[in-house]
């Protein structure tokens, strides 16, 4: 399975950004797909993840802000982020899993500033 990122971006607090992922290779496995992040000095965490089900979870700080979806089935998800504080600059990351490995995809830089 391969990941690719895309809409990060620089924006004020407040604003809103959304992240797409496009999964492509062998996708029908995929388990759950969604999104981590990462700041310097510190352990990757989860953001938001979407399961085959459609059942999601979040991390408690961006619940009611964040909202992750999918199109296409398992292939293209997307994380709406409303309300953006300046916590919330990181990488974000992509992540898919099926039950052989856990995949990941390159960053993409979100900063929330003023």
């Amino acid at each position: 399975v391969q990941l690719q990122a895309s809409g990060g971006g620089y924006v004020q607090p407040g604003g809103s950004l959304r992240l797409s992922c496009v999964a492509s290779g062998d996708i029908f496995n995929i388990n759950a797909i969604g999104w981590y992040r990462q700041v310097p000095g510190k352990q990757r965490e989860l953001v938001a993840l979407i399961t085959r089900g459609g059942g999601t979870v979040y991390v408690d700080s961006v619940e009611g802000r964040f909202t992750i979806s999918r199109d296409n089935g398992p292939n293209v998800v997307y994380l709406q982020m409303s309300s953006l504080k300046p916590e919330d600059t990181a990488t974000y990351y992509c992540y898919a899993d099926d039950i052989v490995m856990n995949y990941w995809g390159k960053g993409t830089q979100v900063t929330v500033s003023s």
